[in-house]
Formats: C-alpha cells, structure tokens, sequence
C-alpha cells in the first residue's frame, strides 16, 4: 500500500508561535503566502486539520481559486480536495462551515461515535500510521496537512512528514502561552538530528522555507 506524501505546512512569527492569544485567528501571513498556499492546496488529493483548528478557525480547507478549482477538474479530479479533521473526543459543533462547505469530508476519530457522523463519514484509528494507511488506500498520494500544535506534533513525533512548509513572518507574538507549531516530544533522532533544508524562498515580507525530516543533513 502507498502511503501519500506528508506535507506539513505552517506559518510562524519570529520567536516560534502560529496564533496570539486572542479570540481570532492571528493573521501572521501575507496575501502572496495566502495564495501560494491555496496552490499547494489545489495540488494536493486531501487537506487535513485538527478538531481544535476547526472549532477554533471555523475552517473550511477549502481551494478558493476558480482557476485552480476548474484546472482540477479539467485534470479529472473532484473540484476540491478531500477535506480530513482528527478528534480524540468526537464532540464538533454541527453548525462548523467544514461539515456545509463543497468537497467530501471524513473524520477520523478515537470515539465509537461523534456529533457529526450524520453530516459526514467517519472511521475509527488508533495511530496516525492508520490514518495514511486508509487515505492511501483511498487514492490520496499527497496530503497538505495544516495544523495545529498537537496534529504536527503527532506527525513528526511518529516520523511520517516527508516535507514542512515554514513561513516565518517578521513579526514577534511575545505571550508565553501563546500556541507554538509543535508540543515538547521525543522526535526521531532527538535534538542533534538537523534536517535537511531544501530551499529558502521571499514571498513579500515573509521568508518560506522547505524541509524534508527524513533526510538528515551533513555538518558544515
């Protein structure tokens, strides 16, 4: 069975956060990011995002370039991506735009039910190795995964990225308890493992760098 490639994608300020504490999303990225992110989106077969990033977001993982919606189609694809969410405690507010917007959606779960099994499909896992395994049995060969802390840190924490997308905004958030892209964990490798940086790009005011985590880097 092929697993699809694991992109993870993020935005950061300069010391380390994806959100401030406010009630609102943070706005850390600009509108060149925005639309190089709704690319990625376009080229990818699923878009997943944790229970919290939905609850918190409202989102929807949607691709909002007609353009790149008809283009999909025209390559004989769904208009959108399957849309995926992660819950450990399957408690979602039916109202969420994710479970009313265009696409397929499917959630993956650790309950025997959830508040939203009449509005979507949903299957149960244990690890998140069983999720790639049934998104690859499904046909999903890349999925563009977009946070937040806990998912990310799930994802490399069990060693299946195989790419992160970091857009570092030049900005500084300075709350201590605000959200940062992983949690404390044992990673493979541990703190000496450096990655190996594929590439480093300026989109306006904010830098994006490329990393793929199963390729270690050599030591200058």
């Amino acid at each position: 069975m092929t697993r699809p490639h694991v992109l993870l994608s993020v935005a950061v300020s300069l010391d380390g956060h994806i959100d401030d504490r406010g009630t609102e999303r943070f706005p850390l990225s600009n509108a060149e990011d925005f639309d190089h992110v709704d690319r990625m989106r376009a080229e990818s077969d699923a878009i997943l995002a944790g229970a919290e990033t939905l609850r918190r977001d409202n989102a929807r993982l949607l691709v909002y370039s007609d353009e790149r919606r008809a283009r999909r189609i025209a390559d004989g694809k769904p208009e959108l991506p399957l849309r995926v969410t992660v819950t450990r405690s399957g408690d979602f507010d039916p109202e969420l735009r994710f479970w009313h917007c265009g696409g397929a959606s499917l959630v993956y779960t650790q309950t025997a039910r959830t508040t939203v099994d009449h509005l979507t499909e949903t299957k149960t896992f244990s690890e998140f190795s069983e999720i790639l395994d049934d998104l690859g049995a499904r046909g999903v060969r890349k999925l563009m995964v977009e946070g937040g802390t806990s998912i990310h840190t799930a994802f490399l924490r069990a060693g299946l990225a195989d790419e992160i997308r970091v857009a570092v905004a030049p900005m500084l958030i300075g709350q201590a308890t605000a959200p940062r892209f992983v949690n404390p964990a044992e990673f493979p490798g541990g703190p000496a493992r450096r990655f190996h940086l594929e590439d480093v790009t300026k989109v306006g005011d904010v830098a994006v760098l490329r990393y793929f985590p199963k390729v270690t880097s050599e030591r200058a």
